[in-house]
């Protein structure tokens, strides 16, 4: 069977249909069907069947895409291996991250890979729930996820590579007249009553106003929701609202015009991964790149620990 058309029955698998594989593969729906009919013949058995209007996988098909993942990464094994030997990780890397993933880590690896050559890495960014971020691999060669706990205990539990690069500490941002920002520390039971900027349903941050809610025994009032920090940072900085923060990216333009505090008796933190589908991180340019997040990371997490040496509670 064609190593090709193997892997348009394992894009089928993770897309669900034949237009967005044709879209995916930048083919037309009629060559993917084509190519698939082929596969089809020389396995010997009916790969696809009718489901409405479209096509489902039958079981024979769901056990030959398992086995064209597992060839993607044999290959991309053997070719990585060779590429070490000739100590080469030469090629594209495509990256997808959330905005404050990219705007902490990516100019310091950016600057990391400058000497590596013929790599060259693409970045966008996108900022999904935390559950989809996993189906971001698809079409990226590497995803930066971030999640309060949950989501990430299941990416690594997954058939997804996931890499934990760092932790990173959340805050309560305040304006800086308000009368909690006289205090070091908060706990939940201070923050009963106030006006939250919060996010969107299922975004990280979420989990940890509920927890907070939890905890003081009271529903906490959010009265505004962002997906974008900037936005959110700027309504603090009015006095609109108080809100949770990344600690190591939280300010921005308002930096002078935001206070942050650290939160106690609560877990408050988010955890930031690289997501990639088991073949793509087999590839040595993929690996080359992932280090570079891993180092700038770790430079990240050092330099804040030493600006802020309190200690905080863990999960």
């Amino acid at each position: 069977m064609d190593v090709r058309r193997l892997e348009l029955l394992r894009e089928l698998a993770e897309r669900g249909s034949i237009t967005e594989v044709a879209r995916a593969t930048h083919r037309t729906p009629s060559a993917v069907s084509q190519q698939l009919r082929v596969l089809e013949r020389e396995a010997g058995l009916p790969l696809t069947e009718k489901a409405g209007r479209g096509i489902v996988l039958t079981d024979a098909g769901r056990a030959l895409a398992r086995s064209a993942a597992d060839v993607a990464v044999a290959i991309e094994h053997a070719t990585a291996l060779w590429d070490e030997f000739r100590n080469d990780p030469t090629g594209e890397v495509s990256l997808a991250t959330f905005p404050t993933g990219g705007q902490m880590l990516l100019p310091g690896v950016m600057r990391r890979l400058e000497a590596v050559g013929g790599l060259t890495l693409h970045c966008s960014d996108r900022d999904p729930e935390s559950d989809d971020f996993p189906a971001l691999t698809s079409d990226f060669d590497i995803v930066l996820a971030h999640s309060a706990s949950s989501a990430a205990a299941n990416w690594q539990a997954s058939e997804i590579a996931a890499v934990k690069l760092m932790t990173e500490p959340l805050d309560i941002a305040l304006p800086p007249g308000h009368p909690l920002a006289e205090k070091e520390e908060l706990l939940p039971e201070d923050l009963i009553g106030e006006n939250w900027i919060g996010v969107p349903w299922g975004y990280p941050f979420e989990r940890t106003i509920l927890d907070i809610s939890q905890a003081a025994g009271s529903p906490m009032n959010v009265v505004q929701r962002f997906g974008d920090t900037r936005v959110t940072e700027a309504f603090v900085a009015a006095g609109l609202g108080i809100a949770i923060l990344p600690c190591y990216t939280a300010g921005g333009a308002y930096r002078s015009e935001i206070v942050l505090r650290n939160l106690h008796g609560i877990v408050s933190e988010r955890h930031i991964f690289a997501l990639m589908r088991p073949d793509r991180a087999e590839r040595l340019a993929v690996r080359t790149v992932v280090d570079a997040l891993r180092a700038e990371a770790a430079a990240v997490v050092a330099a804040n620990v030493h600006r802020n040496p309190v200690p905080r509670e863990r999960g």
